[in-house]
């Protein structure tokens, strides 16, 4: 198998030839305001030609991961050189990005043998129509990410938000973005990125022949999501004013984290089940092995995995689950609307987000039982105006409300409809 996986991917290795020699002329092409960039450029696009040429040999496996390094390291040149020109930065992303994908990511795409759901499940979580809503939610959150950045690197003048007026621009010249030795929003589209990458890699298999990568999407979309809601936290605190670009890219991260669930509950499950029958753990977990015998198998189901509506499977928003979002989003807001000041204001900032993340991760049907968080964070919204002086009446009438609404919307589970190998059977 390996022998004919590097035969059928060999021709990638010359793509990334090209793509070398591309960036060794690039100075000498499109011009240089950076004499660091330009040299970066030759030697990388050195690094890949030499690489890529010890790649074509049987013995050369290591050596795509290596170019993978130089591909990743060209995305973040831009940043660590400070890249004076717009062309700059674009062609080390653009060609940084395409070396990861020819050196590993279609090399590693090769079609795997044997069932593609999991036994017990009712559906394939690695299917390319599950995954395809994060890789469109990771690709527009690079796209503004990459325009925020732009910004910050001097490459536009202004910065668009077309709801808070100059919000953008503040927080993005804020002190807590300058702190960075790097621009913040340039960071954000690099791991924007990666998360597209390596959603594209593996086939629909990948929860039990490339657990590692599964872990590996799991631990970027997750943390991420987390630290971009912790941004947002920190603007109205911080800089005292929204950005609506930093809202939108914190709500599709945010998004993914449910959509993505699924998928490490399945290599978890099977890496349990493969150390149960004997399996070392660490070999099954690096390079994957075959599934356990499935009840029921045909061609049909596995079509059935990549229709359209079956791209949301695995995650469900009951009404209850509804109501505690707009809560959180309105309880952000409120302050605005009700004119609440200092402490109170603060609070209600801190736990709206808090709010709407714990609700939205609680539609993945798998994570349902986080929604108990909510519990005491409702707790916490009712007695926050009796305890932080400044709430009004309106505040305070608002906050209570909220609070005890939330209480009751989260105790309710809401319908699980696919099954998890039993999972569903224990989820309160």
């Amino acid at each position: 198998m390996m022998a004919m996986h590097h035969e059928m991917a060999v021709w990638t290795h010359y793509v990334n030839i090209a793509l070398g020699l591309w960036l060794i002329a690039s100075p000498a092409m499109l011009g240089s305001g950076s004499a660091a960039i330009a040299w970066n450029d030759v030697a990388s696009g050195a690094l890949v030609v030499g690489l890529s040429l010890w790649a074509r040999l049987p013995s050369g496996g290591r050596a795509a991961w290596a170019i993978a390094v130089v591909g990743i390291w060209l995305t973040f040149a831009p940043l660590v050189f400070w890249a004076p020109t717009p062309l700059e930065y674009a062609n080390d992303t653009l060609v940084g990005a395409l070396i990861i994908a020819f050196a590993i990511l279609i090399p590693h795409s090769m079609p795997m043998t044997g069932p593609d759901i999991p036994s017990g499940w009712t559906y394939n979580p690695s299917s390319w129509m599950q995954r395809a809503p994060i890789i469109a939610l990771g690709l527009v959150s690079f796209l503004i990410a990459r325009y925020m950045a732009a910004f910050q690197l001097g490459h536009v003048p202004a910065a668009w938000d077309p709801l808070f007026g100059d919000g953008t621009e503040r927080v993005l010249s804020s002190p807590i973005s300058m702190a960075w030795p790097v621009s913040d929003a340039g960071l954000g589209a690099v791991v924007y990125l990666s998360e597209v990458l390596m959603g594209f890699m593996g086939d629909p298999r990948r929860w039990r022949t490339m657990p590692w990568m599964v872990t590996m999407f799991f631990i970027a979309v997750v943390p991420l999501g987390i630290v971009s809601i912790v941004l947002v936290i920190l603007q109205p605190l911080g800089v005292g004013v929204f950005c609506t670009l930093c809202l939108l890219t914190a709500l599709f991260m945010l998004l993914m984290i449910p959509l993505s669930l699924d998928e490490v509950v399945a290599m978890g499950q099977f890496l349990l089940r493969s150390r149960r029958a004997g399996r070392g753990f660490w070999r099954t977990f690096v390079l994957g092995g075959e599934a356990f015998p499935r009840a029921r198998e045909s061609d049909l189901e596995r079509l059935d995995q990549e229709r359209p509506a079956h791209a949301l499977l695995g995650v469900t928003l009951p009404p209850t689950l509804l109501a505690t979002s707009l809560l959180g989003v309105w309880l952000t807001f409120s302050p605005l609307a009700l004119g609440s000041t200092d402490a109170p204001r603060s609070a209600a900032h801190l736990l709206g987000p808090l709010v709407l993340t714990v609700a939205l991760i609680a539609t993945s049907e798998v994570a349902r039982p986080l929604r108990l968080l909510n519990v005491p964070l409702g707790l916490a919204i009712a007695v926050t105006p009796f305890v932080l002086a400044g709430s009004g009446a309106a505040a305070t009438i608002n906050s209570v409300v909220i609070g005890v609404a939330l209480i009751v919307l989260s105790l309710p589970r809401g319908r699980v409809d696919q099954r998890y190998a039993g999972l569903e059977r224990r989820l309160i």
